[in-house]
């Protein structure tokens, strides 16, 4: 390590032992904002929403799939007794509503993940002054996202400082 400046060095050690808030001195810090949004408190209360109303997608596909299937073969039985124009039409009004059926779920889906990505911009917009400070308090003058830097020392990654800080100032966003 001969060449490095004392402050690098110090920085490591409190990595080392733990960073605590503000302890870092650094003109450059990173973090991973994937992480940053996912465990704090603010993210897993969206994940978890996230989740369960996943969950109730899926149930209500699995029961819509076994409705259509029971229909599919009254359908089917019901071909032997018909004449091929009538089974057409009621084979077409069934193509039909299994269409609409999955687009409508596909939307469902959709939604889901737009609740997803909105509620992200909601955390990132709450999360900036709180980042800020942290930038502040490390004398920092910018924050770059920790996948997109080639390497660095860990003693500027500031990932699990703003989670802290970020549950003490947000909490859960409720």
């Amino acid at each position: 390590m001969t060449g490095q400046p004392s402050a690098t060095i110090a920085q490591q050690t409190s990595a080392q032992s733990g960073l605590e808030r503000g302890s870092i001195v650094s003109a450059v810090l990173t973090i991973d904002s994937e992480r940053l949004f996912l465990e704090s408190a603010f993210g897993q209360r969206v994940a978890a929403e996230v989740e369960e109303q996943g969950e109730q997608i899926a149930t209500e596909n699995r029961r819509i799939e076994a409705e259509l299937e029971a229909e599919e073969k009254r359908l089917t039985d019901l071909r032997a007794t018909m004449a091929p124009e009538e089974f057409r039409a009621l084979a077409n009004e069934f193509d039909e509503k299994v269409q609409r059926t999955r687009t409508a779920q596909a939307a469902k889906g959709r939604a889901l993940n737009e609740l997803l990505e909105k509620e992200r911009e909601v955390f990132l917009a709450a999360a900036a002054p709180v980042m800020e400070r942290l930038m502040s308090d490390a004398g920092a003058t910018v924050i770059l996202e920790q996948r997109s830097v080639f390497v660095s020392a860990s003693a500027i990654e500031i990932t699990d400082d703003a989670i802290a800080l970020l549950d003490e100032t947000l909490g859960s966003g409720e």
